[in-house]
């Protein structure tokens, strides 16, 4: 792939970054859909485990020989435990425990965290327009949290205390992409998300393991199955080499807009497919967390000054 976008033209190399953030994070709006279905027969560390080993078979034909140094081997390990074992399983154990929607809804926040993370960790002055669309996605996480507790009580519905463990997630999820951002600066996206999930994976199994014991292999549904080979091939393998790929190639500051699609996209299938219904409330919330980062990604600063370098 690098040697044969290295013959394009900038302009091309640039609408092609464009393109595979755009796919990325339509495929992501796709998870949280695939992952409810899966929960419906699996508990929540085997429905991650069967996620990832099929992403790793779909990382297989990418391989290649990693040159990494010991410093950069510690941290590609620690980004890969916080954003495999830990943030998976906190992010779908939260959505055990709320709907497609509003777990959706909530990851419309990422860019904000991002934009947080750049002003903390480097000192990136956010700017009016900035706090601004802070402001407004706080509002409408306080919105969405609001409707779920004034929703009907039972199972499958929205929770407190799953959207706020959505938003957990995507925090823990800001030291992963920070991470790989950095050694992505020095080596190819397809090594750093290769090797980045299949030892996230090696940690997952672990994990899993000792706290849940084998996944079921047998007795399960075609339909559960296919969820979990989509989750990991689709909307996991082929994303992450996309959207590594694209913030190679464009500005971060512009990429971060296709995040956007992620929580449409989710929120969509969740209504239509599943059946989830969203209240004035959670519209209200969706519709603020969306517009605050447009608001931040369209307004941002030139690629030298955004977070990720």
């Amino acid at each position: 792939m690098a040697s044969s976008t290295a013959q394009l033209s900038a302009p091309s190399r640039t609408a092609l970054g464009y393109g595979a953030c755009a796919l990325a994070g339509t495929l992501w709006g796709t998870g949280f859909y695939f992952g409810k279905i899966a929960l419906t027969e699996l508990s929540v560390g085997h429905m991650v485990l069967y996620r990832f080993l099929f992403a790793c078979v779909g990382l297989v034909p990418v391989l290649r020989r990693p040159r990494l140094n010991r410093r950069e081997w510690m941290l590609l390990l620690t980004a890969s435990f916080l954003g495999i074992p830990v943030q998976y399983m906190i992010q779908f154990y939260a959505l055990s425990l709320t709907t497609v929607s509003h777990a959706a809804l909530m990851v419309g926040t990422m860019p904000v965290i991002l934009a947080i993370g750049a002003t903390i960790f480097t000192h990136e002055r956010l700017g009016w327009t900035g706090w601004l669309a802070l402001a407004g996605s706080t509002c409408g996480v306080t919105l969405i949290t609001l409707s779920s507790t004034h929703s009907q009580a039972g199972p499958g519905g929205p929770s407190l205390k799953g959207d706020l463990l959505v938003v957990v997630s995507l925090v823990l999820a800001l030291g992963w992409i920070l991470l790989n951002r950095h050694l992505m600066q020095g080596h190819s996206p397809l090594v750093v998300t290769a090797y980045g999930v299949l030892s996230g994976t090696v940690m997952l199994v672990v994990w899993v393991l000792a706290t849940s014991g084998p996944p079921p292999v047998h007795g399960l549904s075609t339909q559960v199955w296919i969820a979990s080979a989509a989750s990991g091939l689709l909307c996991t393998a082929l994303t992450m080499l996309l959207w590594n790929w694209g913030i190679h190639h464009v500005p971060a500051s512009r990429a971060g807009v296709f995040l956007n699609i992620e929580p449409a996209m989710g929120s969509l299938l969740g209504v239509v497919l599943l059946g989830d219904r969203l209240g004035p409330d959670a519209w209200l919330g969706g519709v603020l967390i969306i517009a605050a980062a447009i608001v931040l990604t369209t307004t941002g600063k030139t690629e030298a000054e955004v977070v990720m370098e």
